[in-house]
């Protein structure tokens, strides 16, 4: 089984699908976003935009998936925004085509939740509200810019299924995700400081400067 996670930029995509390969024996997480980068490094710095529209990138993606799924045995997890109908088709429409059980899941919040949580990741290179406006700061600029497409696009019925996670802590995510598909995963036995610290070192581990 393939379990995608989806969301907006900052919708907790990242800590969901490690809560689950920590808590789901014999998974593995797959990182689409490694290729991107790679196919950036290798490009001149005025050509690069954004990743998902290379060609190269979405077949990259999907030969990565189809060999992750066809040769190894437990459970393939990928946390990506994804948010182009032809791209979703593209990708996961294919693995489908070739008989791989691919779920999905498009973690979904309020805008004020999703502006909250990007404030509070990065170490201050975040975004503030203030009296209505949005101020990016460095590298979550990127993510405000695209935040209201993703939340539009996500909400369609084509990304279902839709999760929303104004309410729940990222355990309680994992657990829906787990009951949706009928995985069998391990207790939450972390206290609410383990958590915290976990989730930070995660954060930091998945701060980019491509």
């Amino acid at each position: 089984m393939l379990l995608w996670i989806n969301g907006p930029f900052g919708g907790g995509k990242t800590q969901t699908a490690h809560e689950l390969q920590r808590r789901l024996p014999g998974s593995v997480l797959c990182d689409p976003e490694h290729v991107g980068f790679g196919l950036h490094r290798m490009m001149p710095p005025e050509l690069r935009g954004d990743f998902q529209d290379l060609p190269a990138w979405r077949q990259g993606v999907h030969d990565v998936l189809d060999m992750a799924l066809n040769q190894h045995d437990g459970t393939v997890i990928v946390p990506m925004t994804l948010v182009e109908p032809a791209y979703f088709r593209e990708i996961i429409g294919r693995l489908r085509e070739r008989g791989h059980d691919v779920r999905h899941f498009a973690l979904l919040a309020d805008r004020g939740t999703v502006l909250r949580r990007l404030s509070e990741r990065g170490f201050g290179h975040a975004v503030r509200f203030v009296a209505g406006k949005d101020a990016t700061l460095r590298r979550e600029s990127f993510a405000v810019a695209k935040l209201d497409l993703c939340l539009d696009r996500l909400r369609e019925p084509e990304f279902a299924e839709h999760v929303w996670t104004d309410r729940l802590a990222i355990p309680q995510v994992a657990d829906h995700i787990a009951a949706s598909t009928g995985l069998t995963i391990a207790p939450n036995t972390d206290s609410p400081t383990r958590r915290r610290l976990r989730q930070a070192w995660t954060g930091v581990q998945h701060i980019r400067f491509d």
